[in-house]
């Protein structure tokens, strides 16, 4: 058995350090709907960690008594793995429409898995029927694809992410996040038996995980000022020890525009900025840190969509072809398929590309 006051010890450490970090992400922008997500979720991980303090296995002198909250602690604990989710797309997939799909998936297990917490507690018989326990599996692994799904867009959109010290701050946090809220729900759910010789052992050891976990973020992200002050000390130095070469040309912001607008470099289907730095003939970072800061876009394709939603604009607009179809103008700008096209343009125009168009020949008349 596991020393009860080093284990709760545990769970103070990762209580207050989670309300912390929301806190102080709270503070820095409240505005966010990805810091207003991460909050949410940090009070239901607060639910997980009060609930795990209410086993029997736990020591009475510091076991708690939540069985009036039993029902809300239950659907806060049900809801991180969706909310995880949302968090890492609101995140790393700027200006993307959240899918129809995943979100239907998330009311539906969050809704079933309550149903099924209520079963539990008042009609344990019916709990335990064969179709109980096959919905409970389905709604586990479900919640698995979320954090899969949550993982995923973290690995995609992290390339994209111009802040250097924001995409290492991010792919640590968020990366060793997803790892364990997936280990998690995969222990909990599917290896973990509630009352077994091992049970207080191996959920002793998901706590003090949390706890270091959350102790660690907080302390990263209390550094982070220094952090980034280090890196940028460093890249100054870099910048400094490099050689001159003979030919080279100044960079600035009507070269890159001459190049990069004037030369339809955007229109190309795929581009990467690692794509964009070798067109450029320019080390990656160098070109990260002029977009982010001399242009002030924080995401490469946050600023692809605002060059190619700028020139299907105008060939909306244009009288000459009228009758040209969209998916043809938005091929011509360098998307590959309709819908992202349609979710940047009603982004950055606040209307549709067809909307667009009728308000433009209206004017024109």
């Amino acid at each position: 058995m596991p020393n009860p006051l080093l284990l709760f010890s545990a769970q103070i450490i990762a209580i207050l350090s989670v309300l912390l970090l929301a806190a102080g992400y709270l503070k820095t922008d409240a505005r966010a709907a990805s810091a207003r997500v991460f909050a949410i979720m940090v009070v239901f991980i607060v639910f997980y960690l009060l609930n795990g303090m209410s086993g029997q296995h736990i020591d009475p002198q510091f076991r708690l008594d939540i069985s009036r909250w039993q029902l809300l602690s239950q659907f806060g604990m049900n809801s991180i793995s969706g909310l995880f989710m949302i968090y890492c797309f609101l995140i790393f997939q700027e200006q993307q429409k959240f899918p129809v799909t995943l979100a239907a998936a998330f009311a539906v297990q969050v809704i079933l898995d309550s149903v099924l917490s209520a079963l539990t507690l008042f009609a344990p018989e019916a709990a335990n029927s064969s179709v109980a326990v096959f919905m409970s599996t389905s709604m586990d692994v479900l919640m698995l694809v979320f954090v899969a799904s949550a993982i995923y867009w973290t690995v995609k959109g992290w390339r994209a992410d111009l802040v250097d010290d924001r995409r290492v701050l991010r792919w640590f946090i968020i990366g060793v996040q997803g790892a364990l809220i997936f280990t998690v729900v995969f222990v909990e759910n599917f290896l973990l038996e509630v009352g077994s010789s091992v049970y207080a052992l191996e959920q002793a050891v998901l706590v003090s995980a949390i706890a270091f976990l959350a102790l660690g973020m907080l302390l990263v992200a209390m550094r982070f000022d220094y952090v980034s002050l280090s890196n940028v000390i460093r890249k100054v130095v870099e910048l400094g020890e490099e050689p001159e070469a003979g030919n080279a040309t100044a960079f600035n912001i009507d070269s890159f525009n001459k190049a990069f607008r004037d030369g339809q470099l955007y229109r190309e289907a795929g581009l990467t900025i690692s794509m964009l730095a070798k067109k450029l003939k320019l080390p990656e970072y160098r070109l990260r840190a002029f977009i982010h800061q001399q242009l002030g876009f924080r995401n490469f394709n946050a600023m692809l969509h605002e060059y190619r939603i700028e020139d299907a604009s105008t060939a909306l607009a244009s009288n000459d072809k009228p009758n040209l179809p969209v998916l043809t103008i938005a091929l011509s700008v360098g998307y590959q398929s309709i819908t992202p096209f349609n979710n940047a343009f009603r982004e950055l125009k606040g209307v549709t590309p067809s909307e667009f168009r009728k308000r433009s020949a209206q004017i024109l008349k």
